[in-house]
């Protein structure tokens, strides 16, 4: 094997855009999560072998690349635990597509806006919880917390915005009603995350050197951090609760959803997974996972630290969590 891989960095390029959407579009393979345990386990100890230079004999680059796929897919890039699999982000796709693609079909309806906003919110917690950084702990209070706050937020914003539609005329025949889960689901988003991550705006996150030295604890890298992570998110719910209403109308005028009812709700989930398939990674993409924080933007205690272990750094990384 000519060279060898280098396994803390992704396949590509994270310095770009494209770079880092070609990373994601492999981490959010909705085909990884048939990957059963065994196969887990055995891309991990090949990975574990090529670092120490023990792979088996024959074992080609692909077979490397392919074990990669697998345990990013899977495992924590900080810890190295397996995660839990509702919130891998394999399973994004799948999940999101099928309580956000029931949100568009019970639009009108208040009880099961409730239960899907429940769902959708239970189904964000454990991935944000998954995802974190792992250089904070979160009690079970604030987990709970943060999870019935954002529960609470999107299903008012939900039941509240379909009674206002209600009561006018011109507005419940349009489309607007289509659009009210993405409005709650994108409110929550801001609510659900910082609290979420709230031990790492109050402790900080750790930052480190380029070469992996790490300096401390910053507040202002967390801040960042979340600050990079709400608008992914809510980004990633426009194409496909965005797009979804605008086809289904589009259907709906033409008559074939009268015609055949049944195909509703199949076809409605049916957009709603196409487009998370190609939104999930793209909207991940926005923002380099390592990202990169300047000396001056740290707190002045760290700065301080800096000038007298490592003067010559001028840039530190950190893990914005998904």
């Amino acid at each position: 094997m000519a060279g060898r891989i280098d396994l803390d960095k992704p396949r590509y390029d994270q310095s770009t855009y494209w770079g880092r959407a070609k990373h994601y579009f492999e981490v959010t393979d909705p085909r990884t999560i048939l990957a059963s345990n065994d196969e887990l386990d055995a891309a991990k100890n090949l990975l574990e072998l090529y670092r120490a230079n023990k792979e088996p004999a024959g074992t080609t680059e692909e077979q490397v690349w392919h074990a990669k796929k697998l345990y990013d897919s899977a495992f924590h890039p900080q810890t190295g635990e397996k995660n839990f699999f509702v919130g891998r982000m394999s399973c994004q796709v799948p999940g999101n597509m099928l309580i956000t693609g029931a949100m568009m079909v019970w639009y009108r309806s208040n009880p099961a806006q409730i239960l899907l906003q429940w769902a959708n919110q239970s189904f964000n917690a454990v991935v944000n919880y998954t995802n974190r950084n792992a250089s904070s702990n979160i009690t079970n209070e604030m987990l709970a917390q943060a999870y019935f706050l954002a529960t609470g937020s999107s299903c008012v914003v939900a039941v509240g915005l379909n009674k206002m539609i209600a009561k006018s005329p011109t507005l419940s025949k349009g489309i607007i009603g289509r659009f009210v889960p993405l409005i709650a689901v994108a409110s929550a988003n801001c609510v659900n995350i910082p609290l979420m991550r709230q031990v790492e705006l109050k402790e900080g996150i750790m930052v480190a050197d380029a070469e992996g030295k790490e300096l401390g604890k910053s507040k202002n890298a967390a801040v960042a951090a979340v600050g990079q992570v709400i608008p992914s998110r809510v980004l990633m719910a426009v194409p496909s609760m965005g797009l979804t209403p605008v086809v289904m109308a589009f259907l709906e005028k033409r008559g074939l959803l009268s015609r055949f009812p049944f195909l509703t709700a199949p076809v409605t989930i049916l957009v709603t997974g196409f487009a998370l398939t190609f939104s999930t990674p793209l909207c991940c993409a926005i923002f380099p996972q390592q990202a990169e924080i300047k000396l001056e933007s740290l707190e002045p205690e760290l700065q301080a630290k800096v000038k007298e272990l490592m003067p010559s750094v001028k840039s530190f990384y950190y893990n914005k969590g998904l």
